[in-house]
């Protein structure tokens, strides 16, 4: 019986652990992320930056159910609201719109 208590109290542990670990990634905005074998370089996946904030002060992130997602690969630390992503995606932005309409 006794080993049964332990065998419970560690999947709850785990699952609690997992959820949390879930909350943290999804408040930073990341979706996916794989580290190298020297956790300095990740595969990253994160929502796109909405067009209604990309050229605010405050951009969020879309909701990764519309499936405009970022696929990544660089430094693990890499922030999906860090003025980096943010000139790249303005940067797209603008590219995208002053293409002459075919």
């Amino acid at each position: 019986m006794a080993r049964r208590n332990a065998i419970f109290a560690v999947a709850v542990f785990a699952e609690t652990f997992f959820r949390c670990t879930s909350l943290v990634s999804a408040a930073e905005g990341i979706i996916f992320k794989n580290p190298d074998s020297s956790g300095e370089y990740c595969h990253l996946k994160f929502p796109a930056i909405t067009r209604d904030t990309l050229f605010t002060d405050r951009p969020v992130l879309k909701d990764p159910r519309e499936g405009d997602i970022i696929d990544f690969y660089g430094s693990c630390d890499h922030d999906p609201l860090g003025k980096t992503e943010i000139h790249r995606q303005r940067a797209d932005h603008r590219r995208q719109f002053s293409r002459p309409a075919d």
